[in-house]
């Protein structure tokens, strides 16, 4: 059972991206939210949610990459 190294990085790399993604999606929410009065407040919110999903999704699909490199059943 030998782990698939490229899989892996791929993997931690997906991992690597969503973590500036996580971090900074909230510092926009809470801009939109601090400055309401801004005509702008719904566009930043915005961005700031599509950020924190993207960094959701880019979260998830780093672990499912790496579970199915450590976890494949494909030994042939």
């Amino acid at each position: 059972m030998a782990i698939d190294r490229k899989e892996l990085n791929k993997g931690i790399g997906k991992l690597a991206w969503a973590l500036p993604l996580l971090l900074s999606g909230p510092v926009f929410i809470y801009n939109a939210f601090i400055n309401k009065e801004n005509i702008w407040h719904y566009l930043v919110l915005a961005i700031g949610v599509v950020i924190c999903l993207g960094g959701v999704y880019m979260m998830f699909m780093g672990i499912k990459t790496i579970v199915d490199c450590l976890f494949d059943s494909n030994d042939d």
